[in-house]
C-alpha cells in the first residue's frame, strides 16, 4: 500500500475541515428531495465523492455549504433523468419476500433518523411540502429551511435571481394554500 504524500494528506485535512461539518444539512436536503432515507444517503455519498474528486476546484474559505448543495442538486437531477429513461425493473428478492412482508400485521421501525424526522415535521406538513412542484419546493427549502441567500440559491441552481424570488414567492403561496386545511384542523382561524 502506497503512502500518501504531504499534499494528499493536506487535501484530506482541508476536505474534512471545510466539507464534513455540512453532512447533516446535506442529508436533510437530500431526504427532502428524495423522500427516502436510502436514496438520500446514496445522494449524499455521491455528492461527497464528487466533492472530493473536484476539491481542487473549490476555493478554500468560500461557502462550502452552497458548493455542496449545488453538487447534490445536480446529482439529484442527473439521477432523476437516468431513472426516467430507464425501464422499470423488479427485484426478484423483493418480490419473493413480498408475501412475508404483507403477512405482518404491523411494522415497527427502529430507524432513529426516521422517528426523529417524523417528530420534527408532522405528516401533514411533510405532505404539504411534497405537494409543491419540485422547482418551488427546492427554493423554499433552500431559503426558508437552510437559510441560503437568494444569490447563493441562484448560484446553486444556475438561474437568475429574479427567478429565485419568483419561485420563492409562488412556492410560499402554494405551501400556504396547502397548509390552510392543516391549520383549520388544528383550530387556527384565518382572518
Amino acid at each position: 500500500m502506497a503512502e500518501l504524500t504531504k499534499q494528499e494528506i493536506r487535501k484530506q485535512e482541508d476536505f474534512n475541515e471545510e466539507i464534513i461539518p455540512h453532512l447533516d444539512a446535506l442529508y436533510n436536503f437530500g431526504l427532502r428531495l428524495t423522500s427516502d432515507p436510502n436514496d438520500a444517503e446514496d445522494l449524499v455519498q455521491d455528492t461527497i465523492v464528487k466533492a472530493y474528486r473536484f476539491f481542487s476546484s473549490y476555493e478554500k474559505g468560500t461557502n462550502a455549504k452552497a458548493w455542496l448543495f449545488r453538487i447534490l442538486k445536480n446529482s439529484y437531477i442527473n439521477n432523476y433523468r437516468k431513472k426516467s429513461k430507464k425501464p422499470q425493473e423488479v427485484d426478484y428478492d423483493e418480490v419473493s419476500s413480498f408475501y412475508e412482508t404483507i403477512r405482518a400485521e404491523r411494522t415497527d421501525t427502529s430507524d432513529l433518523e426516521d422517528k426523529m424526522f417524523r417528530d420534527l415535521i408532522d405528516d401533514d406538513l411533510s405532505h404539504a411540502l411534497e405537494e409543491i412542484p419540485e422547482d418551488f419546493r427546492t427554493v423554499v427549502l433552500l431559503c426558508d429551511v437552510e437559510d441560503f441567500t437568494y444569490e447563493e440559491i441562484a448560484n446553486m441552481l444556475d438561474v437568475p435571481i429574479g427567478t429565485i424570488r419568483s419561485r420563492l414567492h409562488r412556492g410560499r403561496n402554494l405551501l400556504k394554500a396547502q397548509l390552510m386545511e392543516y391549520a383549520t384542523k388544528r383550530g387556527y382561524t384565518h382572518d
